[in-house]
């Protein structure tokens, strides 16, 4: 292993409705990926519970600083002495809705950054599946990225995000070594746009993708597409971990070179050409 790649691991889950369990799966994952040498460890959207029934899962919806599965997380980053990234945890925010919070943490336990997500997922597909995301979740308000962690500046973001250009053009802005996409995707919306976005994503950024992904038949009835994906910044797949869900959760790992960001930026400046479409050509 060259001295710029990196190892990570991605944890691809079937989150139930017991959120004691599903932390322990994720501290189960952050000490199995630390002994298999990955550096960071990434876990879906929702990790901590996905359920539907809202009256039931508000009962384990706490603020930030009162989560048991963060604290448990934390402090399994701490003890395994790695970073992870948790794809989302529904907490309560100000007032009465909540917020779908993403969380870095630092192989010390330091939180070193939050996103909120920022689009909210309202529709009625074809299938007769409807949600509603608006109803219970605020929107974030603000674009982050972290310093520093083991894949250089890496941007966040939450599976429905992924369809909205301008966030992802605002990360290529800021010159993301990698971008994490973590998801709980519906089956038919995976199957046409997963793969195609993601790996649209990376090209337009240049930057590595990670998402972690939820998968199969969850406890609440949904039913997710999984297929966990790490993408190059020349679009190639460098890991897909498919749609079986077995066991609660797996582990799937990935070598990151991040010598290949600057040499597809070279042969594609894309970013470094940028420039703002003039008023009078837009339509």
């Amino acid at each position: 292993m060259s001295a710029d790649t990196r190892r990570i691991a991605l944890l691809q889950m079937t989150t139930g409705i017991d959120p004691a369990a599903n932390a322990a799966a994720m501290a189960r994952a952050a000490e199995h990926a630390a002994g298999e040498g990955a550096v960071m460890l990434f876990t879906p959207e929702m990790s901590g519970l996905l359920d539907r029934d809202r009256a039931r899962g508000s009962r384990h919806v706490v603020p930030e600083a009162e989560s048991p599965v963060l604290a448990e997380v934390r402090n399994a980053a701490a003890k395994a002495g790695i970073w992870v990234h948790i794809g989302s945890l529904a907490v309560k925010a100000d007032g009465t809705r909540w917020a779908n919070r993403a969380f870095v943490i630092t192989p010390t336990g330091e939180i070193a950054a939050r996103y909120d997500k920022i689009h909210m997922f309202d529709v009625d597909l074809a299938t007769g599946e409807t949600w509603r995301e608006s109803a219970a979740y605020q929107p974030g308000e603000a674009v982050v990225t972290v310093e520093d962690t083991p894949l250089g500046r890496l941007g966040l973001a939450i599976c429905y995000d992924i369809r909205f250009p301008a966030l992802f053009e605002e990360l290529g802005r800021r010159r993301c070594d990698a971008i994490a996409i973590p998801a709980a995707f519906t089956v038919p919306t995976g199957r046409a746009h997963w793969h195609l976005m993601q790996r649209a994503r990376a090209v337009e950024a240049s930057a590595f993708v990670v998402s972690a992904a939820q998968v199969g038949r969850h406890e609440d009835g949904r039913e997710t597409y999984g297929h966990s994906l790490v993408v190059d910044p020349w679009g190639d797949v460098l890991l897909d971990m498919g749609s079986e869900s077995g066991p609660r959760a797996a582990l799937g790992f990935a070598e990151i070179d991040l010598a290949r960001i600057a040499e597809v930026r070279a042969q594609v400046p894309s970013l470094a050409n940028r420039r703002a479409i003039p008023t009078s050509a837009r339509p």
